[in-house]
């Protein structure tokens, strides 16, 4: 049984992270978040202790690293401005970190966590499920086992209605979460980049705060890209079916359903972590680097091969 830590443990995805140290039989001793309301806790781990201030979190961890039973994995479910700084705590208490999406908000945290990582001989580990969700994985074999040469056409469209209180919160702050891109389409750009290869050229044609739309060249594909959280842009049949999310990969006109199948990829996830594998820096990389380059690119407007919902 390891002993496991969690940062951010009131934030909404911190769920699946408690959950996924449960069902891999494992323990949280010890969580913190600026929000007091733990009720949660007694459904996983109701003796960890918890701290308010994450100063005392960082003593009572220092301490117990002196311990023949030391916390060997912290878990970031942190605001995405605070990941870099909670990496680096786990790294220098010499533990490995597990971290959520975004992995960091800009390039030069990239080069400070792997100093960290070489100083310390701990490394972070990033959650990109979508790699491992099996619609994904089977479009990935497929799309290695057809023609080397072949530029795949592709429309991303991910809309997922957002309330007044998102823009009040650090998700509205472009600063804090990185906008949209970062925040709501870091998974999907990793996932096109781990199927269909690197960046070639990247175009933006709209960036608001509450939506944004793009194209990407990638080594096989053709990507036109449409991010929004405003609930007019939900399709109509959608609508009409109560849905305030609608998500639609589609590949040669083809659409590709995987809506289902996320109930337990962070658990998976953690397996993987466990077992000796999990996605580490180098895979995060490429939709840090991404995701940085779109926010800080001037829009060009409905010019060229833009995504339909621009005009819209």
């Amino acid at each position: 049984m390891k002993n496991f830590a969690i940062i951010g443990a009131a934030g909404f995805i911190a769920e699946r992270h408690l959950r996924a140290v449960k069902e891999t039989g494992n323990r949280v001793v010890a969580a913190t978040d600026t929000f007091d309301v733990m009720g949660r806790m007694d459904s996983f781990f109701p003796e960890a202790e918890f701290f308010l201030d994450f100063s005392k979190f960082e003593k009572f961890l220092s301490e117990e690293q002196k311990t023949d039973h030391p916390i060997e994995y912290i878990s970031i479910c942190s605001p995405n401005y605070l990941h870099a700084q909670h990496i680096q705590s786990a790294l220098n208490n010499n533990a490995f970190a597990i971290c959520e999406k975004p992995l960091v908000l800009y390039p030069e945290e990239i080069e400070a966590i792997e100093k960290a990582q070489l100083s310390t001989g701990k490394k972070v580990f990033n959650i990109l499920q979508l790699r491992l969700h099996p619609t994904i994985i089977a479009l990935r074999e497929k799309i290695k086992n057809g023609p080397k040469d072949k530029s795949y056409d592709i429309d991303l469209t991910y809309i997922t209605s957002r309330g007044k209180w998102y823009y009040k919160s650090w998700k509205g702050d472009i600063e804090k979460s990185g906008g949209i891109a970062t925040n709501i389409g870091i998974h999907f750009f990793d996932m096109l980049q781990w199927i269909f290869g690197e960046v070639q050229n990247s175009i933006v044609h709209l960036y608001e705060a509450d939506k944004a739309a793009g194209f990407l060249q990638l080594k096989n594909a053709r990507v036109r890209w449409y991010l929004s959280l405003d609930n007019n842009d939900i399709p109509l049949e959608a609508k009409e079916r109560g849905m305030r999310t609608y998500r639609s990969i589609s590949v040669e006109g083809n659409e590709i359903e995987f809506s289902g199948g996320f109930t337990d990829l962070h658990t998976q996830t953690y397996q993987q972590i466990l077992s000796g594998n999990g996605f580490g820096l180098e895979d995060a990389r490429p939709c840090i680097l991404l995701t940085h380059e779109i926010r800080n690119t001037k829009p060009v407007g409905a010019i060229g091969d833009f995504h339909p919902m621009v005009i819209k």
